[in-house]
């Protein structure tokens, strides 16, 4: 059975993958109680309880209670009786202080038990949970040969290392003959920082330091090391391109912005969404729960992350241009690899013309058929 820190990963797992944007914007037909001032006073009261021990800058803190406090007292909160509604004023109200993509508050029309926090989730649930991902595997949507001997792997999000290891290791051993690799992460919109960790390792020869996370509840630093030993072949010698968009969030921009710090990867796409904050959910009254940050990223190279500018790419192109565009960039190095080997060079030279004109008519857009204008 799972402890009561691994309860709260598992939270914490499940509000990665459903990111808070995705709960502010649910649809209006969903289940919803009617709330009263009691209620309100209520979840307000606890949920800057807990901003004010957990999240992870005390004066942002501060400046969020003041800002809900002053909305307080001007009874801006008092028409409000859709619990659902509550839920998204308060989150909305959140991040137009803090800007960050992290924090937000649930609702849920079941009352959630008080003890939620530490008990630890059914195993059923995990079980089921864990099947989903496996049906899902894993999120690693994509694994192809593209011309030139370029590989390409699409991950959609980060399920635990320790679940989705045989798939990881399945991709990387498929990789393992490519002259340059893509990794898309386009899709991706977060997860859970073991999923990173070891992926990154298939990266890297050499056990390499990734990042620290900083707890702010516990006043506790993590580094996060990649793994000497993977299972499978590793990809630590191929030119590595990572593909982003301003979709991509959290856990894959740790991923993006520490290879890119480490000189390992060049980012081709667009800025990412800007999330570097660690959460985990929080009961907050009987039926609301707050995703609540509790730690921030330092990348051992920049002393700093991502968080609300995220990771610029090292060639910014829109999102639906940017496979052709690094797969160009990994054909280009490869034919000056090359050059003495003709034939190999003849071969690349076309590959070369042939995604340059596809490149080409995709930023032209859609054409008219001739003769209408």
């Amino acid at each position: 059975m799972l402890n009561g820190r691994a309860a709260l990963l598992f939270l914490a797992l499940l509000s990665l993958l459903v990111p808070n944007s995705a709960i502010a914007q649910a649809p209006a037909d969903l289940p919803d109680i009617v709330i009263d001032a009691t209620t309100r006073a209520v979840v307000i009261d606890e949920l800057l309880e807990k901003l004010g021990s957990t999240y992870v800058f005390p004066d942002a803190a501060k400046k969020m209670e003041q800002a809900i406090r002053e909305r307080q007292v001007r009874k801006e909160y008092d028409g409000v009786t859709s619990g659902r509604e509550f839920a998204r004023v308060l989150t909305a109200h959140l991040k137009e202080v803090s800007k960050d993509g992290h924090l937000g508050v649930d609702f849920s029309a079941v009352a959630i038990p008080k003890d939620a926090d530490q008990k630890p989730p059914d195993p059923e649930d995990v079980r089921r949970f864990r099947e989903t991902g496996r049906r899902r595997n894993y999120q690693y949507r994509k694994v192809e040969r593209l011309e030139g001997a370029v590989g390409l792997l699409q991950v959609d999000g980060f399920y635990p290392g320790e679940w989705a290891g045989d798939t990881v290791a399945a991709a990387a051993t498929f990789l393992a003959n490519s002259e340059a690799i893509i990794l898309d992460l386009r899709q991706n919109g977060g997860g859970t920082p073991t999923g990173v960790t070891l992926l990154c390792s298939y990266f890297f020869e050499e056990e390499t330091h990734l990042e620290d996370q900083f707890n702010r509840s516990e006043n506790k630093t993590r580094q996060y090391w990649t793994y000497p030993v993977v299972p499978g072949k590793k990809v630590a010698n191929q030119d590595l391109y990572i593909l982003t968009s301003s979709r991509t969030f959290s856990a894959p921009e740790s991923l993006a912005y520490d290879l890119q710090a480490l000189g390992r990867a060049t980012i081709v796409g667009e800025r990412t969404g800007g999330g570097a904050h660690g959460t985990r959910p929080q009961r907050i009254g009987d039926h609301f729960r707050a995703s609540i940050p509790f730690s921030r990223s330092i990348n051992p190279v920049t002393k700093t992350d991502w968080e609300g500018v995220g990771v610029k790419p090292d060639v910014t192109v829109p999102a639906d241009q940017a496979l052709l565009t690094a797969h160009l960039l990994a054909l280009k190095k490869a034919r000056a690899r090359h050059a003495g080997s003709h034939s190999l060079a003849d071969d690349l030279d076309r590959a070369i013309a042939a995604k340059e004109s596809e490149l080409n008519a995709l930023k032209a857009g859609p054409q008219s058929p001739q003769g209408i204008k």
